[in-house]
């Protein structure tokens, strides 16, 4: 029996500035799985993304998210983050941010916790702007994934960063799954993808092919 839906696109395309960038995308993810996006540079993954995180709305056709879904996003490298006053350990906090609400005890230990797990505890204090690419990518991660979501929404997250850290953030994303969540990632590692139940293979304006984990056509 089928996880429920919590996202689905159906019939999507898109436009910069009147331009084709996607056309005819149809994805549906179900809870307590993976999905992979993949193609080649300029195919739309990240345009993809941000449609599936309602960043930006389709030209045409739907992208519906189930009521009540939580969605957390990373996205790939925004300008200007750099030169924010922030600490590693005020970046990762974010993600637990909440209108008129200050930080409690479980989000501390969250944060706590998924700092340890990514080797930024003893980076704590550090501004982002003193960290390496892949110090700084870790931290994003850990924002995105101490939130309590129902689908996670990363872009390329495992960009820059060495072969033990790809690991926790794989480990991360499967015990995520595993607790229920959906994760949808883009990235251009063919050895990432493979670790994902569903592969979605962007070809921009020709549309997407779609396959699952033994490779059958979807």
């Amino acid at each position: 029996m089928l996880s429920a839906e919590v996202l689905t696109a159906e019939q999507v395309a898109f436009r910069y500035a009147g331009v084709p960038v996607l056309r005819g995308v149809n994805l549906r993810v179900q809870a307590a799985t993976t999905v992979a996006v993949t193609g080649a540079n300029g195919s739309g993954k990240s345009t993809l993304l941000h449609l599936l995180a309602g960043v930006e709305q389709p030209a045409e056709g739907s992208v519906r998210r189930r009521d009540g879904c939580r969605l957390a996003l990373l996205p790939q490298r925004t300008s200007g983050i750099d030169a924010l006053p922030l600490t590693v350990a005020e970046c990762v906090q974010i993600g637990r941010f909440r209108p008129r609400r200050r930080l409690n005890r479980d989000d501390r230990a969250a944060v706590s916790a998924i700092m340890e797990r990514l080797d930024l505890a003893r980076l704590a204090r550090r501004r982002l702007r003193e960290l390496s690419g892949g110090q700084r990518q870790r931290t994003l991660i850990a924002q995105a994934l101490v939130q309590v979501a129902d689908i996670y929404v990363l872009d390329e997250p495992t960009v820059a960063l060495d072969a033990t850290s790809r690991r926790h953030v794989h480990d991360l994303l499967a015990e995520r799954v595993r607790a229920g969540a959906a994760v949808v990632f883009a990235s251009h590692d063919d050895a990432d993808a493979t670790l994902a139940d569903r592969t979605v293979r962007l070809a921009g304006v020709d549309g997407c092919s779609v396959t699952n984990a033994a490779g059958h056509g979807s």
